[in-house]
């Protein structure tokens, strides 16, 4: 099967650090690495703990994997958001905030990368139709919201709030491709994506 990733460069991530093949079907963490919770192990990946980065990998590549998997067809586009998603966490790992699950990061990192394959790709590479979409929108991003101060807020919107501001805020989708998955004027998402933002501001 073919690999999924190259962690990035020295010159990519800021200073010399060992490069080591990622497969598809997961890797092995060095010999001795301690484990340790989520957690933990992205508070030593922004130390630079390349082990820990494995650990993350081993734990959460398979699920994303499926389930990016499940929203588009096209395996090499999945692949490589998997790479892209694991080389943000390498160098986002010291802005995460642990107020949710890191399992819900890694999922916002993920699915926002599979979405810049998609746009990237000429002709369009066909995807799950939009009925996927939708529970992406109304049933994984609240989920990985979980009981966060946003993810209360988020659950006292109106349904038709949730589903936009799920789309351009937490998916990173664009107003158009927003309204395409959606099946409404562009016009629409635009006036309920404001209403969303001041509601969450009343809430907040």
């Amino acid at each position: 099967m073919r690999p999924v990733m190259l962690l990035a460069s020295d010159s990519d991530v800021g200073g010399p650090r060992p490069t080591r093949r990622l497969s598809s079907v997961g890797i092995v963490a060095e010999r001795g690495a301690a484990a340790g919770t989520d957690v933990e192990l992205v508070a030593r990946v922004a130390t630079g703990e390349r082990s820990a980065l494995d650990e993350l990998y081993r734990r959460h590549a398979p699920w994303l994997t499926a389930r990016l998997s499940r929203r588009c067809t096209d395996r090499e586009l999945v692949d490589t958001a998997i790479q892209d998603t694991f080389v943000a966490v390498w160098t986002q790992a010291g802005t995460y905030q642990p107020s949710g699950e890191v399992g819900a990061w890694i999922w916002t990192i993920g699915i926002r990368r599979l979405i810049d394959q998609l746009r990237r790709r000429r002709p369009p590479t066909p995807v799950a139709d939009a009925s996927v979409f939708h529970a992406v929108l109304t049933e994984e991003v609240p989920l990985a919201l979980g009981d966060t101060p946003v993810g209360q807020a988020f659950r006292q919107l109106d349904p038709d709030l949730q589903s936009v501001l799920a789309a351009v805020a937490f998916c990173g989708l664009t107003n158009r491709e927003a309204a395409r998955i959606l099946d409404i004027p562009v016009g629409t998402v635009k006036s309920r994506l404001a209403r969303a933002r001041r509601r969450l501001q009343e809430i907040m």
